[in-house]
């Protein structure tokens, strides 16, 4: 499989060749569509006028950095917790990682390994740290042992739950469905 969401091409490009910018996709991956989510990294370089790394994102001023992401139009529906996220993000990858997004999954041992690390960044829960697992594993060939299983229904083969399973205009449209299920389902629970 390859990484191909229904955004710019130059957007997935980015995805594709930069873990911090998969990784800021993920972060962002909240509250708006995932192509807004996905494609906001890309704008962000554009609006930096290059690639950040890690070290500049975690060095950036917060009030700045929140004036980049609250730019028209803004790169997430709260740019402000957003940008606060992202930097948050970029700092604990300093700190633990040398500013490489890359390692918090090189060399990982096992799935529960993988989902273990992925979920102590901030904003991400059990079930957002399964689903970057499972993108991870599904389209760019990180599979410690247990990965599958460390990352519950999302990494079951052939399921359409997450970002992990698009590669396409049908894939997309297999979640989407997917998602409106989940939710009714889960209407249908609170009454």
């Amino acid at each position: 499989m390859t990484l191909s969401l229904p955004i710019a091409p130059e957007a997935n490009d980015l995805l594709r060749r930069s873990p911090l910018a998969l990784l800021v996709g993920m972060v962002l991956d909240q509250q708006i569509p995932l192509e807004r989510a996905f494609a906001s990294p890309y704008d962000l370089a554009r609006r930096l006028g290059h690639e950040p790394t890690a070290q500049e994102l975690a060095d950036y001023d917060p009030d700045a950095l929140i004036a980049v992401f609250a730019q028209r139009p803004a790169l997430h529906r709260f740019p402000k917790a957003m940008a606060v996220r992202v930097r948050d993000v970029c700092r604990i990858l300093v700190e633990r990682y040398g500013g490489d997004a890359g390692a918090v999954w090189a060399g990982v041992a096992t799935g529960q390994e993988l989902v273990t690390r992925v979920g102590e960044l901030p904003g991400f829960g059990t079930q957002k740290a399964q689903i970057f697992a499972a993108l991870l594993g599904k389209q760019f060939g990180v599979r410690p042992q247990g990965w599958r299983e460390a990352c519950g229904r999302y990494g079951e083969e052939g399921a359409f739950r997450s970002v992990a399973d698009i590669v396409d205009g049908a894939s997309l449209l297999r979640v989407r469905e997917y998602k409106q299920q989940a939710k009714a389902a889960a209407k249908a629970g609170e009454s």
